[in-house]
């Protein structure tokens, strides 16, 4: 398990909350590149969370992202960033997890890569940047703690 230097909690009320908080999130990720783990239970609100740093990266809409469960990456271009949004539940061994092109994705200088079920994966989780563990709250309220450096 890797340590960081820095956290920061935070807790949303709503999905409104959650695409909102992606802003701020997006500013603590940058500059790119940086590969950055999202931990959570389905339905924590992972690709909420994608589809708000996206939007506020100019690098999608909130409606132009979506879940990468079957296609298992995503990939959006923005103005400074070009954001890949990987999916990893299905995948079961470093093997597949290598036909993905993953090493390429980091390689890139403006790349900001965000996987779902990345902690799954020991060269993954040896190499991130930072972690987003997401939980469930009441109703749709999630609470989130950041940690990165």
């Amino acid at each position: 398990m890797k340590n960081f230097s820095r956290e920061k909690r935070f807790r949303t009320r709503s999905v409104a909350g959650t695409l909102a908080l992606g802003e701020r999130i997006a500013e603590i990720l940058l500059p790119a590149p940086k590969l950055v783990v999202l931990r959570g239970e389905v339905g924590a609100g992972k690709t909420t969370l994608v589809k708000g740093i996206a939007a506020s990266l100019g690098a999608a809409t909130e409606e132009d992202v979506t879940s990468p469960t079957f296609t298992l990456v995503h990939e959006y271009a923005g103005p400074k960033v070009r954001l890949y949004h990987l999916d990893l539940y299905r995948l079961e061994t470093e093997r597949e997890l290598a036909t993905l092109g993953l090493e390429e994705m980091i390689a890139e200088p403006d790349a900001l890569v965000l996987v779902e079920w990345g902690e799954r994966f020991e060269s993954i989780v040896s190499r991130m940047d930072a972690e987003i563990a997401m939980e469930h709250g009441e109703g749709d309220e999630r609470g989130m703690m950041v940690r990165w450096g």
